[in-house]
């Protein structure tokens, strides 16, 4: 139960092992890296996977799934202009609810952020084959693009994006800021000009009924959901190298979840009037067929297919650099193998970090399936926000004169309805999710018992 000062949290802000951190990267910066992480697979993907239980009703699906996040954006705000550090929610908890808690809340990040990564790249191998399809005429055979239980042996082209933004990730921060951001504006021109093509192909019937499945779907669809918010939160990893971290980290966390619900409940209303919720049935690029069949044209299907691939690499891209930075701010604690925080001098990255994380999640995308993948994601951020809003409440009460640039309104009836948003969603998962989120949380309480109790930092510093 021992707990790590604020102070000492932020003093240690981008030291490694052997090299720092570098310091560069501005507010527009840290918002493209949060949209970079949340907009992609969740609406040109997963929104094929939700609209069967939502039916037209899946834009409500979103907005419930928005409302857990914003209250959990409020609480990271102020989280990360009072502690800005590259942890995220595990610094969080290790300044206000002990190392263990602290522990748990990092192993669920490595669920979020990790597992998270191999699912976008799952889904990046639909519409690269849309894309080629619609090109050159060929595409990619199932048996290395899919994984193994659907049809395939290996997802090939999950494996290779990943391993692209390995490559790009070990430049430096700030040169994969500018890839990134170059990526976020093609990704939302793209879904600007789809909203604005599908929008000629709505008809009215395809609204009704509005949910087919009530109430229990559009609880479920949201959970499933949930997982295209997860990202807003990538820019409170960069804390250690952000320029102005205290005012630009709750400024990026709120701007991009406000650009992201935007986007996703005019894309998911606009898709959902051209086409009939039933055929969104195991289509894993519906946007590209929507744009085919409003138009006529296969071109426009392309130009979608290629807007998404893009806009998927950028997620990989911003949630792996995201899980790197988790993974370098809990090896310098001693929780995890020294390797995870050695920095590279010449660039001021976590080299080795990004090279082990790179091929982890690699593996993960080619060998399992995309569902799987996305609702086990889905518990492990909502078990982390749920966190997060208890650690608001609690340094607000311990210590309520800290410096803070932002604070929750309506405190503290926000980040209890943060965490209540979040409980919800949870135990609207499916009973098989929860026995995969038990297993992996028996499996971080033995290695923490094991390793990281003896080896932290604090508890080297009490011998």
């Amino acid at each position: 139960m021992r707990r790590k000062p604020v102070e000492q949290l932020v003093a240690e802000g981008g030291q490694g092992d052997g090299g720092s951190l570098r310091r560069s990267l501005t507010m527009w910066q840290l918002t493209m890296i949060s949209i970079g992480a949340t907009l992609g697979t969740g609406i040109f993907v997963v929104l094929g996977e939700a609209t069967p239980l939502a039916g037209p009703a899946v834009a409500i699906s979103f907005v419930i799934a928005g409302l857990t996040a914003l209250f959990s954006a409020l609480s990271y705000a102020e989280l990360a202009g009072s502690i800005p550090v590259s942890g995220s929610s595990y610094s969080y908890s290790y300044a206000t609810m002990g190392e263990v808690i602290a522990w748990i809340c990092g192993w669920c990040l490595v669920l979020e952020y990790g597992v998270s990564v191999a699912a976008v790249a799952v889904g990046w191998g639909e519409y690269l084959n849309e894309l080629l399809d619609g090109t050159i005429g060929v595409t990619i055979p199932a048996s290395v693009s899919a994984p193994l239980g659907e049809g395939g042996f290996i997802n090939l082209p999950a494996l290779i994006v990943i391993l692209l933004a390995m490559v790009f990730l070990m430049g430096g921060a700030k040169e994969s800021a500018r890839v990134n951001t170059i990526m976020v504006v093609i990704k939302i021109a793209t879904l600007v000009l789809f909203c604005a093509i599908g929008f000629m192909g709505i008809k009215a019937g395809n609204y009704a009924p509005l949910a087919p499945l009530g109430v229990t779907g559009i609880s479920a669809a949201a959970a499933t959901l949930f997982f295209s918010y997860i990202g807003f939160d990538a820019a409170s990893t960069a804390g250690e190298e952000a320029k102005n971290p205290k005012k630009d980290l709750p400024r990026a966390i709120m701007l991009s979840l406000l650009i992201v619900t935007v986007l996703y409940c005019l894309v998911a209303l606009v898709a959902v009037g051209a086409m009939p919720w039933q055929d969104f049935e195991g289509t894993e690029a519906a946007l590209a067929q929507i744009m085919k069949d409003v138009t006529g044209h296969s071109f426009w299907g392309v130009v979608l297919a290629a807007g998404a691939v893009v806009a998927i690499a950028s997620v990989v891209f911003a949630v792996l650099y995201g899980q790197t930075r988790i993974l370098f701010a809990m090896s310098r604690d001693g929780l995890v193998p020294k390797v995870f925080a050695k920095v590279d001098e010449r660039t001021g990255t976590p080299k080795a970090n990004v090279v082990i994380v790179s091929l982890f999640c690699g593996v993960l995308a080619a060998f399992i399936p995309l569902g799987e993948l996305a609702n086990a994601t889905s518990i492990g951020t909502l078990f982390a926000f749920a966190l997060v809003n208890v650690a608001v409440v609690i340094l607000r009460y311990k210590r309520p004169d800290m410096p803070r640039t932002f604070r929750v309104a309506l405190f503290p009836v926000t980040p209890i309805l943060g965490f209540a948003f979040c409980a919800y969603m949870m135990f609207s998962l499916p009973s098989k999710t929860w026995v995969y989120f038990g297993g992996w949380m028996i499996a971080g309480l033995v290695i923490y018992f094991f390793y990281g109790m003896r080896r932290s930092s604090l508890a080297t510093a009490e011998k």
